[in-house]
């Protein structure tokens, strides 16, 4: 049995404090604290959705607003996701979703190919969800696709609620991530015609 594909890191700055850990090969555990309730849950539903265990703890100065802790979590959420994946030998590199949650309908597709880009089209009606700044959720991809050196799109298909917005979102991820990540058998090497990703 193949080793599991296991990414750690941790960051400290006067801004946060985080430990985080992922597990591409899991079954979608997960142990989130962030002090942000909803991000929380978005968290959770992406580890669950994508079948990765996922360990988030972090104290950030939320005393200012939830900026920094979520910004700096998709620094930290993405360094980790490319620790895991190493040179990359095997996996399928692409990956995309189409995710209904309800009236909403979100797109995002994945390209682990070591170049960072974030495309992003989303409307949302309010201003926070919870105790998250809506704004933010642009902030974590975009965080994630550069710290991870991914190509990332997301893009909102059909509005409604924003709590369903946003979950879709994180969901559409998940799924996009973890078809991305996946060994095939048929890929001997690294999917590329550099040879490197």
């Amino acid at each position: 049995m193949a080793e599991k594909r296991v990414g750690k890191v941790s960051r400290k700055t006067k801004e946060t404090d985080i430990e985080l850990t992922i597990c591409i090969d899991g079954t979608g555990k997960s142990n989130i604290s962030t002090g942000i309730g909803f991000f929380d849950h978005m968290l959770e539903g992406f580890a669950r959705h994508g079948l990765f265990d996922l360990d988030v703890s972090i104290s950030g100065d939320l005393v200012v607003d939830c900026h920094h802790t979520i910004e700096d979590c998709g620094i930290v959420l993405g360094a980790a996701i490319k620790k895991a994946l190493g040179n990359k030998v095997g996996i399928r590199r692409y990956g995309s979703c189409i995710l209904p949650m309800d009236e909403t309908l979100v797109l995002c597709a994945v390209d682990l190919s070591g170049r960072p880009y974030l495309s992003y089209a989303a409307n949302f009606t309010s201003e926070r969800i919870g105790y998250m700044d809506t704004e933010m959720l642009k902030e974590f991809f975009y965080a994630v696709s550069y710290s991870a050196g991914m190509n990332l799109h997301i893009q909102v298909l059909k509005e409604g609620n924003n709590h369903h917005m946003a979950e879709a979102m994180f969901k559409a991820f998940a799924k996009a991530l973890d078809d991305a990540t996946v060994n095939d058998p048929r890929i001997i090497d690294i999917l590329s015609t550099k040879g490197s990703l």
